[in-house]
């Protein structure tokens, strides 16, 4: 980092050891204190720069769960909160590589890239920040060339792709919709289209549901062909209240903060809802929140965890695929009253066929 952090560091070391000589004899501490007057320790060797996109903090979703495994990280003392910033990407998010690339001139020894479309930018400018880690959610940087990029993964040693399973935890959340609702239809909202990731959320949810009934109608429908695709929360009620008006008794998505119009479409309908990556019934409404029947969780916060937690051992380096089997996905079980006690025998059977392999879990829509 540039001397302006390093002086401030040294700064905030100075007045911790003066505080601790100060404190009171009671060896009464705040938060984080282990009882003695000492602070939480914290690894002071390494910098961590986060940039999240389209719908940034309070979006309830994605870049919330990216968030928790970043104040996780602090928490344990894998990073120290001064030697960590984060930055937003605007409304359409073209500011994107330009909010990396701060981070990287800053000199933080990691900067994580929060969505896909960070992808191309990171892949072009990784080889001029040879000593910067970079960690992609759900990035394709080092597809490289085959993906029309400019650099192949043996430029880019530095770059890091950590994805996930979504199908596999669609199939769960798919399967819960099918049992729970005992229908004929139900309704799959998607944030982009034509990517191939949001088309995994879909194709799980699909084969989830007709494992429970192979005739059952799912309903789709696509906010848009671009990432703010994923902020117009206006949008996504439109197509939720069409969806529940022709028939979907339960609807699930995977768009990002353009979620919340499927929460507040559920309210009107008075029909259920089904939340996506972190578990939505923690921070809906309370109108809400009884109609939402769980949420596919997408351990992004596992994600940053890690790639921090690699970085302050050294072991940084290599793709990483989060499934089932590697606890990257789950499905949530706040709503007991809705989600009850036998659809959740009858999901974690599947989960643990599907790590078994007994079931292989389809990745695109057929």
């Amino acid at each position: 980092m540039g001397s302006w952090r390093t002086r401030l560091l040294v700064l905030v070391a100075l007045l911790s050891v003066v505080a601790a000589a100060c404190g009171d004899d009671d060896g009464d501490t705040g938060a984080g204190g282990d009882g003695d007057g000492a602070a939480a320790e914290c690894n002071q060797d390494i910098t961590v720069g986060m940039a999240f996109d389209i719908g940034g903090l309070g979006d309830r979703s994605f870049n919330d769960a990216a968030d928790a495994g970043l104040q996780q990280a602090i928490e344990d003392g894998l990073v120290c909160e001064e030697n960590t910033e984060t930055n937003e990407a605007n409304s359409t998010g073209s500011d994107r590589d330009q909010n990396v690339q701060a981070l990287a001139d800053a000199g933080f020894n990691l900067v994580i890239g929060v969505g896909f479309a960070f992808s191309p930018g990171i892949n072009t400018i990784a080889p001029d920040y040879p000593d910067v880690n970079f960690m992609i959610v759900d990035g394709f940087a080092t597809c490289g060339t085959a993906c029309g990029l400019t650099n192949d993964a043996e430029a880019i040693a530095n770059v890091a792709d950590f994805t996930f399973k979504e199908h596999e935890g669609s199939f769960l959340v798919g399967a819960a919709a099918a049992l729970k609702c005992e229908c004929d239809t139900i309704g799959f909202l998607g944030g982009q289209q034509g990517t191939g990731l949001i088309e995994r959320f879909q194709a799980g949810y699909e084969a989830g549901a007709q494992a429970i009934n192979p005739d059952i109608n799912v309903l789709v429908d696509y906010i848009g062909d671009d990432t703010t695709a994923f902020n117009d929360p206006v949008r996504g009620e439109a197509l939720s209240t069409s969806m529940y008006d022709d028939g979907a008794e339960i609807i699930y998505h995977a768009a990002g903060a353009s979620g919340a119009g499927l929460f507040n479409a559920a309210v009107d309908a008075d029909k259920l809802a089904i939340g996506v990556d972190s578990d939505q019934y923690l921070t809906a409404s309370p109108e809400q929140q009884p109609l939402i029947l769980t949420s596919m969780l997408k351990r992004v916060d596992t994600a940053v965890y890690t790639a921090i937690q690699q970085t302050g051992d050294d072991s940084f380096g290599g793709s990483l695929v989060f499934g089932l089997a590697e606890d990257g996905l789950d499905y949530a079980k706040s709503n007991p009253d809705e989600l009850t006690s036998d659809i959740q025998e009858q999901l974690d059977e599947f989960k643990q066929q599907i790590i078994d392999g007994e079931i292989t879990v389809p990745d695109a829509p057929a």
